[in-house]
């Protein structure tokens, strides 16, 4: 298949999930490998912790790669692949860390009220007085997004500690789920450029193995950092969201109502903590 077909396929895809909430997650195959086996994942879009998969397109991502053992490798899948990450699992014991970013995707909304609902849901309660501020349209919103989620699988062992990878957005795993000392809460630090996050919110999808899913929202504390209560035997997705002006967005009259006024980064944490 193209490339072409390819991206108009996945285009479908995400076209379709509703721009309320659209969480996108690196989806693991299994969070828990042995040498000799595959360290695989599947991209995934959608609600609540359920999302179709979807193949590696190359032009989708600009940034694409694992660190194992704290070593960093660029992945380069062939266009189409599913699951789009799939290696040989090395010899010994490490923390996996798959990382990836997106290039820049839009979304419309025709409805200012779903807009705010969005935002508001996302915890940015000044939104509408900003977007008024600037002069810009309430009969059409312009929104550019972009994605930096993570991954963490346990090789072996799972030994290791992740760390910042430099995203423009990210959460960083300051415990490591797979430990055997491992104490049920899991610690992270979430930062935007570099800098920690003070006071964010952080959205949590517990999934349970009867797959049935629990949504929490937590904050960061002033170092950026939450310590969130975790369960043996669920997987789970931390999303966290920046919402912030766009780079070329222009205010008062006159501005192109076709270009993108806000722009979202959407960090994403994936683990399972074992039984």
């Amino acid at each position: 298949m193209k490339l072409s077909q390819l991206s108009a396929i996945i285009f479908s895809i995400l076209s379709a999930v509703p721009a309320f909430a659209h969480e996108y997650w690196l989806s693991p195959v299994n969070y828990q490998v042995e040498s000799g086996e595959k360290i695989a994942a599947h991209f995934r879009n959608g609600e609540e912790f359920t999302g179709a998969a979807f193949p590696y397109l190359p032009n989708r991502l600009t940034r694409f790669a694992v660190k194992i053992g704290g070593r960093e490798v660029a992945l380069s899948p062939r266009t189409g692949d599913s699951p789009a990450l799939s290696l040989p699992a090395p010899e010994g014991d490490a923390l996996v860390v798959a990382v990836a970013e997106t290039t820049p995707s839009k979304v419309t909304y025709e409805d200012f009220d779903k807009f705010l609902r969005f935002a508001a849901h996302k915890d940015f309660p000044k939104a509408e007085s900003d977007h008024r501020a600037n002069g810009w349209s309430t009969e059409k919103v312009v929104e550019s997004y972009t994605r930096h989620v993570k991954t963490l699988i346990a090789l072996g062992a799972g030994t290791g500690q992740d760390a910042p990878n430099g995203m423009a957005t990210e959460f960083v795993a300051l415990t490591n789920p797979y430990d055997a000392d491992f104490a049920g809460e899991m610690k992270v630090a979430l930062l935007y450029q570099g800098t920690p996050r003070a006071n964010a919110q952080i959205e949590v999808f517990d999934r349970a193995p009867d797959d049935s899913v629990t949504i929490t929202l937590h904050r960061t504390d002033a170092a950026g950092e939450a310590l969130i209560p975790v369960t043996a035997g669920h997987e789970y997705l931390f999303d966290a969201v920046v919402l912030r002006p766009a780079a070329e967005a222009q205010t008062g009259p006159g501005y192109d109502p076709d270009q993108p006024v806000w722009e979202t980064l959407w960090a994403a944490l994936t683990f399972a903590v074992p039984q």
